[in-house]
């Protein structure tokens, strides 16, 4: 178990400012399944972690707007039968999560001029599929 969770680049979040709680698993597992808490449930405050830089903040709370509650992301991991794993699978989610809601917003599309020939040759299609159809549409009386 690693103190800190990479997320990207220098930005990384210590094991400190998780909070874990852990359930009973649901689906299959017999007898086990009733005794053991393997499910893990992962809680980071967004809002307030002070390992998160403040546009990255910013951008991660605009982003997750619809999975926080009051600035606060859960993950729940119950996929595997051991705790163990189930922590795992919740640290990797968090990163992931985190690493695409801090990424640089997308380079605006700057659209090119299509080229005249292209567009000459779809008019002179669309006006041969146009003469085809109004010849198939006449009536030969």
């Amino acid at each position: 178990m690693s103190d800190s969770i990479p997320i990207r680049g220098p930005v990384s979040i210590p094991e400190t400012e998780l909070r874990w709680r852990f359930s009973r698993s649901s689906g299959p597992g017999g007898q086990h399944v009733n005794t053991s808490a393997t499910a893990a449930e992962l809680s980071f405050d967004v809002a307030a972690s002070p390992s998160l830089p403040e546009p990255y903040r910013s951008r991660a709370l605009e982003r997750l707007a619809g999975r926080l509650v009051r600035g606060v992301l859960t993950i729940r991991a119950e996929e595997y039968r051991s705790q163990v794993r189930n922590r795992d699978a919740a640290r990797a989610r968090l990163a992931s999560i985190l690493a695409d809601a801090i990424a640089p917003p997308p380079k605006k599309r700057i659209p090119k001029k299509m080229p005249r020939g292209i567009n000459e040759r779809r008019l002179e299609n669309k006006k041969r599929r146009s003469a085809v159809k109004r010849q198939r549409s006449r009536r030969w009386d």
